[in-house]
This record gives C-alpha cells, structure tokens and sequence, in this order.
C-alpha cells in the first residue's frame, strides 16, 4: 500500500487538464477569438493608414489593435460593402468610399468566429462566404436549435448533442478534427467574443474621431450593425 506521500509522487504524472472521461478544462486550453477576413487596399489608397496584411488571412478583432490596424479593419469592411449612390460619387472621398457601409441595410463582415484548441492544436475555422455579422447563428448552436454552418473550404459546422458541441473542423476533410467542449463553455467564450467585438468597435471610434472626424459617429454605428452588435431594424 502506499503512503500518502507516495500516492502524491505517483499523481505527479497525471496531466490536470484531462478529466475523467477525456474532456479538458476547457477554461484553460480553448479559445475563440472573433476574425476579419484580411484585404489589402490598393496601393494608392490614402484616406487613412492601414497596416501590412496577407490577403485571405484573418485579423482579430478586439480593444488592442494597433491605430493602422483598426485602419485596415475598417477598410476590410468598407470595401466589403462597397456601393456608390445613383446620383454620382459624393464630393468627400472618405463619404464616397463609405457609403455602402453607412448606408446599406444589409452589411457584410468577412470572418467569422475561430476556436483553437491549445493541447491538440486543432483550430476551427470560418470558411468562405462566412461572416462576423452571423455570428449570432453560434447562440442557436449553443441552445440546441439549430445546427451551424460557418462556410466552405474548410467545411466548418457545429452541433450540439446533450450538453456537449461538437466543432467539425472540416466535414469533407479525411482528418475528421473535432473539437468537444460542454455547452456552459461555449456560452462563456460567446461571451467573451462578443465582448471582443464590442471593445474593438469602442476602439475604432475613438480611431474614427482622429482619422475621419465628420464621420466618426455614423461610422461608430455602421460597424456596430456590420458585426450584430446592434439589433436589426
């Protein structure tokens, strides 16, 4: 038999993070981190900074991007939603470039929400034709109601069974990478996802009174519906 002691030494090689049944504490290793879909303006584009990004990547959004970040994130959602008016191109060019997201009812924000999981690396992605302004579509997920469809290549989808989801990295992918975690969970990283995206639209008026003073308060709003932060009309 052994000792106490003994019985501690020998629990010094169990990893903490796994339970019982083979699921971690999800506190510690998953995440979810709101993304955009990256662009990279024309090289002539000069209404505002923007960083250096790789097309077809993601940025993530929250209340510490840097000012040429924000930029660039602006632009990304901007460009998504661009329209001109009938009556010709406004004489502003900062309203001109704007218009479709100031104006459009329906907005549009390329990404999605990405869920990593730091001990089998597994990350789950949004695809093409997802976007942050469905990012509520994940509540529907979380209450059982529905499944979700989060783009193609990857295939992402979401299922909930009993008091567990399953992320399904890529349906169509031979992996088969999935991603588990209970319910209660999901729900607090929602939470904290949303409140990434709530912190990045405070930082990008506070940016939007720098760089684009006499638009700053319709642009506030604008990017506010943009990622359904904002009930609908």
């Amino acid at each position: 038999m052994r000792t106490g002691a003994g019985r501690d030494r020998g629990r010094r090689g169990v990893n903490p993070l796994v339970g019982r049944r083979g699921l971690r504490h999800h506190r510690q290793v998953i995440t979810m981190q709101p993304v955009l879909e990256t662009g990279a303006p024309d090289e002539d584009f000069a209404l505002w900074p923007t960083a250096a990004v790789e097309p077809y990547g993601f940025l993530v959004l929250d209340g510490r991007l840097t000012p040429q970040k924000v930029g660039s994130a602006v632009w990304r959602i901007a460009d998504a939603n661009e329209d001109a008016p009938e009556d010709g191109p406004a004489p502003d060019p900062p309203a001109a470039f704007l218009y479709g997201l100031l104006t459009a009812e329906h907005l549009l924000a390329p990404g999605g929400f990405r869920v990593t999981d730091g001990v089998t690396g597994a990350v789950f992605a949004p695809g093409c034709c997802n976007g942050l302004e469905e990012w509520r579509e994940w509540l529907d997920v979380a209450d059982g109601t529905a499944e979700g469809w989060f783009g193609h290549d990857p295939h992402a989808a979401a299922e909930r069974h009993g008091g567990t989801v399953r992320l399904m990295v890529d349906t169509r992918a031979g992996s088969g990478q999935v991603i588990e975690l209970p319910v209660d969970e999901l729900r607090r990283l929602l939470a904290g996802a949303e409140q990434d995206l709530r912190d990045f639209v405070r930082l990008a008026g506070c940016w939007a009174e720098r760089q684009l003073p006499g638009h700053a308060r319709a642009l506030t709003a604008a990017l506010a519906r943009a990622l359904a932060l904002e009930p609908s009309p």
